[in-house]
């Protein structure tokens, strides 16, 4: 047995009932009695407490005055940064790139940590294509492989190399599952999912945590199916327990176990309790259901004593890695300075990495302060602290900040007079009262940055959007200052995709930062001013109406698939023409069938061709790889970054197969007129997929692969699998 297997199980001989279901109970800090419930060994987890002293005082209560010294876990939601607040975590997503939200979830953990926090609630790896979720902003985007790969980079971020190093806390990943399928992109709503999705599209990026060596697991709030996750046994023992192995703990979400009952899954609360521990919950959040129906439970012989060891055996394992035994106490002085320079700059390369270049007529970006006399600011959120750090943030402080306005006065100095105006007071503003300044200002400057998008309250939990256009009376300010001639730069920041169609040919230029954190002022005006390059790339498909949600990539290529040749757009229509001459396929009249920005897009500041596509066979065997290879080169006059994507699509399949799936991804740098061969190695285990028997398969057969900027790649070539 392990050292800390042993130690569990001593333990656990030792502990009464009360105090065994005391480690599975987690509650609010700062409540009246918590000092006297921890003292009584009544409670294993404390949320939301991060004042150091307080943090270390009932880590001292919990070690040497309760009866057999448990350390607690004590949590707290840092989602993207802690005191330095990185982009959120959707536009960590456009950065495609592994390392900066490793970093940046490793500096998060260590000004966390220097509080006395041990455990976040982060990542939320819940695939998602519906952008009126409020939580689209916390999640990684839509694609299951991209949302892997990096969900699991987070995960080595928080928890480092190992568990029990200071700088490190434990990572959680949520929700356990199908949360970003609720229907009509309603938080709390219900799901469904065939198991079959639920297996191909869900839960790989779950796979994908466990395997990095997540310590714990969250449970949605959503109904999946009509069975609410928090009582789920297909999910929590089955899938997660039985056929993966999960070794860590699941913890509910917020009084999730006694929604059981709201949802009409229950009858009552002690049934609630029943169905959670069946289900495998080990830890109830907020709630006191465990402490008031698991003694009856227990003597009623409805909970088994062994089950019950079982749960609490995974919690208890979770503070031995931690080292919370060893040490228990928070000695700020161990940890850097919070907000240090070395952090800003991670967060501002992090923010740099992040914003999507999704528009850029002749050129117009980047601009030079050599050429410009005046420049118009305008827009309320080109200074506003606190707007840029976006939701889930309990901790940054918004005077931590460097807006937009600073950091364009700081980048230019004297050479260019700012004109700043901020057109509305806020981002939902109905009125009109600022909008003549800001179109003077316009007036009488060489271009006009306008910072535009949604407050940060306009998105994350409880916050959806039936409604995605720029809120208020943005489109109209948009307009107005477009009508005055002079060139718009259209700076977004907002917590989701905007459908920002109808003021797309209004504007010369479209910089897409989502809410950029502490660092992103400097970070948006480098790009503007060329001190940096524009990289990102779109991890979620813009709709071009709401109408068309959900839109993305992965989509079956249904009996009829849509073409530009087979459909006819609503305006085209002539008189009452024939059923037949519309169109028979899958598009909307209005809409087409294509997005307004496909997955993965993302312009730079020169172009890249993509030419020679090669396969190294043209048929392998299954166990066999394959690799993929296509020249990249860089046909314009700056240096810039590309990421090269490589698409697939399995031909035919037990199940139909989406008509392309992300299957690699790689960042060059090309100078002007320079080339590069990139190559990718597929092993046909990567080509699996569930089939109707919900086995795991790769199934022999023709292939398509594309390799290119963006989902709609179209250099192409074919190969095959054989049995």
């Amino acid at each position: 047995m392990s050292s800390v297997d042993e130690q569990v199980r001593s333990l656990l001989q030792e502990m009464t009932l009360e105090e065994k279901i005391g480690q599975m109970s987690q509650v609010n800090g700062g409540g009246p009695d918590l000092h006297q419930a921890i003292r009584d060994g009544q409670i294993g987890s404390v949320l939301n407490e991060v004042n150091v002293d307080e943090v270390n005082e009932l880590q001292r209560l919990a070690v040497q005055e309760s009866r057999l010294g448990i350390p607690l876990l004590i949590g707290r939601d840092v989602i993207h940064g802690f005191k330095t607040i990185f982009p959120i975590p959707l536009g960590q997503a456009a950065s495609w790139d592994p390392q900066v939200i490793e970093r940046g979830a490793a500096i998060a953990a260590a000004e966390a940590a220097s509080t006395g926090v041990n455990w976040t609630f982060a990542p939320m790896i819940d695939i998602t294509r519906d952008p009126r979720w409020g939580r689209i902003a916390e999640s990684l985007g839509e694609d299951p492989y991209l949302c892997g790969i990096l969900g699991a980079a987070m995960v080595r971020g928080f928890q480092g190399a190992k568990l029990s190093d200071k700088y490190s806390i434990a990572a959680c990943a949520k929700h356990f599952v199908g949360y970003g399928a609720v229907e009509s992109g309603l938080d709390y709503n219900n799901a469904n999912i065939p198991e079959n999705e639920l297996r191909n599209v869900y839960l790989p990026p779950f796979k994908q945590a466990l395997d990095a060596g997540v310590a714990t697991v969250m449970s949605s709030f959503s109904d999946l199916n009509g069975v609410p996750a928090a009582g789920n046994e297909f999910l929590m023992r089955q899938i997660l327990r039985d056929e993966w192995g999960f070794k860590g703990f699941v913890v509910s979400d917020w009084d999730a176990i006694r929604e059981l009952t709201i949802h009409g899954f229950s009858a009552t609360d002690r049934e609630a309790v029943l169905e959670a521990t069946n289900a495998g919950i080990n830890m109830e959040m907020a709630s006191s259901l465990y402490r008031e129906h698991i003694p009856a439970l227990v003597a009623e012989g409805k909970i088994d004593v062994a089950e019950l060891d079982a749960l609490v055996y995974n919690i208890l394992a979770l503070k031995f890695e931690l080292g919370l035994f060893a040490n228990p106490y928070t000695n700020p002085k161990d940890f850097p300075d919070l907000v240090n320079d070395i952090f800003r700059q991670a967060a501002k390369e992090a923010a740099e990495r992040s914003c999507v270049l999704l528009k850029n007529d002749q050129g117009i970006l980047p601009l030079s302060a050599d050429r410009l006399a005046t420049v118009a600011v305008i827009g309320p959120l080109a200074d506003d602290g606190y707007e840029q750090l976006g939701t889930w943030v309990f901790d940054g402080e918004a005077h931590l900040s460097h807006t937009c306005l600073q950091a364009l006065h700081d980048l230019v100095g004297d050479r260019v007079d700012i004109r700043w105006a901020r057109g509305m007071q806020s981002s939902r503003c109905r009125e009109n009262d600022g909008h003549q300044e800001a179109i003077q200002a316009a007036r009488e400057s060489d271009v006009a940055l306008m910072f535009m998008g949604e407050e940060s309250i306009l998105s994350g939990e409880a916050h959806c959007r039936a409604d995605i256009n720029l809120p208020g009376s943005q489109e109209a300010l948009i307009e107005q200052v477009a009508a005055t001639g002079t060139p718009v730069v259209l700076v977004v920041m907002a917590g989701r995709p905007l459908t920002i169609g109808s003021v797309l040919d209004k504007v010369s230029a479209v910089l897409y930062a989502w809410h950029p954190g502490t660092m992103g002022g400097p970070a948006i005006a480098d790009l503007l001013f060329g001190r940096a390059t524009p990289s990102g790339k779109l991890p979620v498909s813009f709709p071009r109406m709401v109408g068309q949600v959900p839109i993305y990539y992965a989509r079956k290529n249904t009996g009829r698939p849509p073409s530009p040749d087979n459909i006819t757009h609503i305006d085209a229509i002539d008189g009452r023409a024939e059923q037949t001459s519309l169109g028979m396929s899958a598009f909307h009249l209005d809409a087409g069938f294509t997005p307004l920005f496909p997955f993965g897009f993302g312009l730079t500041y020169t172009r890249f061709e993509y030419r020679d596509i090669e396969r190294s066979h043209a048929a392998i065997g299954l166990g066999d790889t394959i690799t993929l290879a296509a020249t990249v080169h860089n046909t314009g006059d700056r240096r810039g970054e590309e990421i090269v994507q490589l698409y697939i699509r399995d031909l035919a399949g037990n199940v139909t197969r989406p008509v392309r799936e992300l299957k690699g991804f790689k960042r060059v740098t090309l100078g002007p007129g320079e080339s590069e061969r990139v190559s990718f190695d597929i092993h046909t285990d990567e080509l699996a997929f569930h089939n109707r028997k919900m086995e795991l398969v790769t199934e022999p057969g023709g292939f398509h692969a594309w390799i290119g900027g963006d989902s709609t790649a179209q250099l192409w070539t074919e190969f095959e699998i054989l049995d």
